[in-house]
């Protein structure tokens, strides 16, 4: 007699994105990826001699012009034709979510949760659904804290890419696996990639205002027409000495919240992304019936 066994089929773990990536959209998104590298970076790649370096008090406030209009081509193409009104709600939903979460930690010793909720939404509903979540949040919790300023362009397309990190994360084929055979080891994962991501943000966003920070140690400072490896140097040693102490709160509360709460919210996530079938097509037809006199 021969017993039937049944088992959960990876593709039961598999969603569609929840915003699609299309040839346009991951165009857009290289784009506004490679201008917030520059943004970030130019420090070490600037000539001695270049206009960056010349008036280092103003390129962030360039560049915190420059990345919002990039985002806004990136937005747009995803809405053109990648967003659907199940899309957009669910995106509205976790962006809520993370503005009101933003002002319980915002500013006291990194205590900030809402990087739990972007990168659960992103690691589940997919690298676009991320890049978009990341940017409109932070954006949407400026709002509601006040923080606006030179720095918020940063914050949010730094945000995008942990978003967008952890969407790929998802699709890594050895990573999807774990999903139906071992979903702690799952969350385990994601709670690492949370607390490197967390660290990680606060290291880069140091780069918008460090290069014309006055007043600095000579070893902590960034010094114009230094080589790239001294200014990386001083770079990683200011984060350390002022930064580092807020970084690894982050990081642990948003580990630990992935921990407590990571399987649950992403079974949640999961099932209401196969509810809401971001990949059926929808197709309207003529009704050919007709009414008999």
């Amino acid at each position: 007699m021969t017993t039937a066994t049944s088992t959960t089929p990876a593709t039961t773990y598999r969603t569609a994105g929840a915003v699609p990536i299309g040839a346009r959209s991951a165009v857009a998104i290289g784009f506004a990826s490679v201008v917030g590298l520059v943004a970030f970076l130019w420090p070490f790649l600037a000539a001695p001699e270049s206009t960056l370096v010349a008036h280092a008090d103003d390129a962030p406030f360039i560049f915190a012009l420059l990345i919002p209009v990039i985002l806004v081509v990136v937005l747009a193409q995803f809405a053109d034709g990648a967003m659907d009104a199940k899309s957009v709600a669910l995106l509205g939903v976790l962006s809520a979510v993370i503005a009101a979460l933003r002002p319980l930690g915002a500013g006291v010793a990194g205590i900030e949760p809402i990087w739990a909720v972007l990168i659960l939404g992103g690691f589940a509903l997919g690298p676009g659904f991320g890049f978009v979540l990341g940017s409109v949040s932070l954006f949407a919790s400026a709002l509601v804290t006040g923080g606006i300023g030179p720095w918020l362009p940063f914050q949010m397309i730094a945000a995008a890419w942990i978003g967008l990190g952890a969407g790929l994360l998802a699709r890594v084929p050895a990573v999807r696996r774990l999903a139906p055979d071992h979903p702690w080891r799952e969350v385990v994962l994601l709670a690492g990639y949370a607390a490197i991501a967390a660290v990680a943000f606060g290291f880069a966003l140091n780069l918008w205002f460090w290069p014309f920070t006055m007043d600095l140690a000579p070893q902590i400072a960034f010094t114009p027409g230094a080589s790239p490896i001294d200014n990386l140097t001083s770079w990683l040693r200011f984060s350390v000495v002022t930064s580092l102490g807020f970084d690894i709160p982050r990081a642990l509360l948003a580990a630990g919240l992935i921990l407590i709460a990571g399987r649950g919210t992403l079974i949640a996530l999961r099932r209401a992304s196969r509810r809401a079938a971001f990949d059926a097509p929808v197709e309207f037809e003529r009704s050919t019936s007709t009414t008999a006199r």
